[in-house]
């Protein structure tokens, strides 16, 4: 051995001693990281909170991290896309090397405020919205229905109404059960102001789920979307008190000491006078909506339970106008409408609803439901109301003395409204729910027998005058020297008295399978059958549906969805009532056929879990029945039938764009048009072959009969967008701020009591945010014992319309006697401050 070698020796010793020394002095974390289902996991990071050491597995799912051994404990943190982060401590004890086996598992928890997956794959096309959300969120209404509208597919035409439409379809297309008992809303509200509170009591709200589409057979008789609410099941005693300028409420919850007996109540009033003092016409508004409901259970055995919800509210709307003032037009021309008003109006919707719930359970795996419930609601619509008009130019001359004043006359004229509307309504409900799940399979049927009474007495007209003028009036011919006399003619008049019942019975059964394919991917599909038949017509409905998930395991963040079927809605009875009152005995029940395809994208920013959820749908309707909205109100062309279609896409992304609060934000876009049956109108022509107006039809020699065919139906919003936003004070989550953003591109309306293909005209934009600074002054930490007993205290600032934007919500069509017409908009709520206290107890 020479002297180099000897030296080589010595120096690969020392090192190797160093080498020693040094990871003596370190921890090594070394192992494997798999699916749940055993796959190797590539790129899965492997961090040190305290260090800030991290590293990656590589395509066998090893990984190592070296450590330095300063610390008893190590905290360390394993997160990779699609999947639950897990966050541990590891002892070392007297080992230097750990070695960990880890088994990541795909998001099983909730992102705050949406529920993302279950246990069981999810393939019913529902959202789950978080109850407490609601009771944050900034708005007029402040109910579940404000999240709603935030969501994709969803859009809304008033702040002052809760409802909404879902992907082309129009307020009487949305299904809501509390508890498994279907909701109805009043028949007589014609505009947001007159609607009072919701069914739905956000204090009372244990969980919410909707689907704006796709959903299963057991959800039976509206083509467009399904809100089914649970009320909570309390497990102590809490009572929840709130008042602000807009209104008060107080619930309370509790159970007894056994457990057997639970209840929970809640009683609401509501006015929205604070409201109602930014529209155009001033008066004096008299509203008062108020309710009390309550849910109670009692549990006779581990298997048998029996409950009662019970509703009953009081609604009464009143208002004396006294003036209003709009101004509209264009920049150049800006005209100023102004009316003078004698009369008043009187409104009141009363209603009651219970329903009695019988539950037994015999195994685990089988669940039956018997439900009786019963509704009744009884609403006046009375009004005498005249109104005389001045419609003049307004001096835009920046030098003029009468600038900013009408100075030219335009027309004049008064209008005469009346009305004495009475409905009635009941309808008693019988049905059986049933579940039985065995091994991968979940089946479940239903059947329901519902008896339906309405009382609906209509009667209501209106005249216009012009320069002295009734309209509509028959044109003169001058000179004539017997002129003829013409009746008297109203420009509306409606009267009837309706008197139906009806007999209603629909089944349903669905099959639910999950399973995994050979390389660990899961999937579910579900298959139903739904059957219906109402003896009004005799119309018997079957409507097969489906729905298909797929989890692949080769993308471990994505699943896709596809789902379809026939969605039929027998006609209630407002679908059944024609303009004028008249009913359509003959009518069928609309019909849509479905197809959707979503997927949900799992992924991590900020180290905090997002979700990014995506919908392409198209809607066939082969038979509809035309409609036309004015503010809230629903009038059907009953005798008429229409085919028609809806295609869109939706996007909504979610998560905490905030550490600890949630966030969403949802993009809509849709196409939805009709093709009324038997629509035509005819073009004439002169000799040159020029278009004439309808007055000059006596000069034409040519014409040609035009089909209009598909034309936008009234809730074709074609871009939609909305937001919901939460934040706090860095280091202060007792102050909050809330923001709910809503946009929406306008619909289409037209000239009152004119053919639906002149319906075509595009009202302006619909924009508005509301925002809410919420702040909690912890009362709890006081010393008072009483003060002791309050759990919280939030009190929260709310700004209405915060940029003041003037929304049209509707128009008023006036004509002069030269047969011209003005629309008028009918602006929205303007901005208002809210104060509102929230004390828990």
């Amino acid at each position: 051995m020479n002297q180099l070698q000897r030296h080589f020796i010595i120096f690969f010793l020392m090192l190797n001693l160093f080498a020693i020394h040094v990871f003596s002095q370190n921890i090594i974390v070394e192992g494997t990281v798999k699916s749940f289902n055993g796959k190797s996991l590539k790129d899965v990071n492997i961090k040190s909170e305290k260090y800030g050491e991290g590293t990656i597995s590589n395509t066998l799912g090893e990984f190592k991290l070296i450590l330095p051994s300063k610390s008893p404990y190590i905290r360390l943190k394993i997160s990779y896309v699609g999947y639950k982060t897990i966050d541990t401590t590891l002892f070392p004890e007297n080992s230097n090397i750990i070695r960990l086996h880890i088994v990541l598992k795909p998001f099983a928890s909730e992102l705050p405020g949406f529920e993302i997956h279950n246990k069981r794959l999810k393939n019913q096309n529902f959202i789950r919205l978080n109850p407490k959300t609601v009771l944050v969120s900034p708005a007029v209404g402040g109910g579940v229905e404000s999240l709603i509208k935030t969501l994709p597919g969803v859009t809304s035409t008033s702040e002052l109404s809760s409802q909404y439409s879902v992907r082309g379809g129009n307020f009487d297309e949305n299904l809501v059960y509390v508890n498994n008992i279907e909701i109805y809303r009043p028949f007589l509200v014609n505009s947001g102001q007159q609607e009072g509170l919701s069914f739905i009591n956000p204090d009372l709200v244990g969980g919410i789920s909707f689907s704006a589409g796709g959903f299963g057979v057991q959800y039976g008789g509206k083509m467009s979307s399904v809100l089914d609410i649970k009320y909570k099941n309390p497990k102590k005693t809490n009572s929840d008190i709130y008042f602000s300028l807009l209104g008060a409420g107080i619930s309370t919850q509790g159970i007894s000491k056994n457990r057997k007996f639970t209840y929970i109540t809640g009683i609401r009033y509501k006015t929205n006078k604070y409201l109602l003092g930014t529209l155009q016409t001033k008066g004096n508004y008299q509203p008062n909506f108020s309710d009390f409901q309550s849910l109670l259970k009692y549990k006779f055995s581990e298997k048998f339970d029996v409950s009662l919800l019970a509703y009953i509210s009081l609604n009464e709307y009143k208002v004396i106008p006294g003036t209003r003032q709009t101004d509209f037009g264009t920049v150049k021309q800006t005209l100023r409408f102004t009316v003078y008003f004698d009369g008043a109006e009187r409104d009141k919707y009363n209603m009651a609803q219970a329903g009695l719930t019988f539950h037994y359970q015999p195994k685990k795996n089988t669940d039956l439901k018997f439900i009786l419930s019963g509704y009744k609601t009884q609403e006046s619509e009375t009004y005498d109301v005249q109104g005389q008009y001045w419609i003049g130019q307004i001096d835009k001359n920046p030098v003029s003395k009468d600038r900013g004043r009408a100075v030219e006359t335009l027309g004049v004229g008064t209008f005469l409204q009346h009305a004495r509307n009475y409905f009635d309504a009941q309808v008693v409900t019988v049905k059986h729910l049933g579940m039985y799940h065995f091994r991968n399979q979940i089946i479940r049927w239903g059947i329901k027998y519902q008896h339906q009474w309405v009382d609906d007495r209509l009667h209501e007209w209106k005249m216009n005058d012009s320069a002295g003028y009734s309209l509509p009036n028959p044109v003169d011919n001058p000179g004539d020297l017997n002129p003829k006399r013409h009746d008297f003619r109203l420009y509306y008049f409606a009267s009837a008295n309706n008197i139906i019942q009806v007999n209603r019975l629909s089944a349903y059964i669905s099959d639910k399978w999950e399973g995994n394919t050979k390389n660990g991917s899961r999937w579910a599909a579900t298959a139903g059958l739904r059957f219906y038949y109402w003896d009004f017509t005799g119309e018997k409905l079957i409507s097969p549906r489906f729905s298909l998930v797929f989890e692949p395991v080769f993308l471990p963040a994505w699943n896709f969805k596809l789902s379809g079927g026939i969605y039929d809605q027998p006609p209630f009875y407002r679908e059944m009532r024609g303009m004028k009152g008249l009913l359509n005995r003959n009518i069928h029940s609309p019909r849509s056929f479905q197809i959707l395809l979503g997927s949900d994208y799992r992924f991590q920013l900020w180290e905090r879990p997002f979700l990014l959820t995506t919908g392409i749908y198209y809607k066939y309707m082969p038979h509809i029945i035309p409609y036309e909205v004015d503010n809230i109100r629903i009038r059907y062309y009953a005798f008429q039938s229409a085919k028609a279609y809806a295609a869109g896409i939706d996007f909504k992304l979610y998560g905490a764009f905030v550490k600890g609060v949630n966030s969403w934000m949802s993009l809509s876009l849709l196409k939805t048009a009709e093709d009324i049956q038997g629509d035509r109108y005819v073009n004439y022509y002169d000799k040159s072959g020029n278009l004439l107006s309808s007055s000059d039809k006596p000069l034409a020699v040519d014409s040609t009969t035009v089909s209009p065919g598909y034309i936008p139906r009234p809730t074709d919003r074609r871009l939609s967008f909305a937001m919901f936003f939460q934040d706090y004070l860095p280091g202060h989550k007792d102050f909050k701020v809330h923001l709910r953003l809503i946009y929406g591109t306008g619909l289409p309306f037209g000239p009152p009591d004119s053919e639906r293909y002149k319906q075509t005209l595009r009202m302006p934009d619909y924009k508005r945010v509301d925002i809410g600074f919420s702040w909690n002054p912890l009362l709890k930490k006081s010393r008072s014992p009483w003060l002791k007993k309050i759990k919280s205290t939030w009190i929260s600032l709310e700004i209405f319309n915060l940029f003041q934007v003037y929304n049209t919500i509707s128009y008023i069509w006036i004509k002069d006697i030269q047969n011209r017409q003005f629309a008028i908009p009918n602006y929205l709520t303007t901005r208002r401050v809210n104060l509102k206290v929230r004390i828990k107890f």
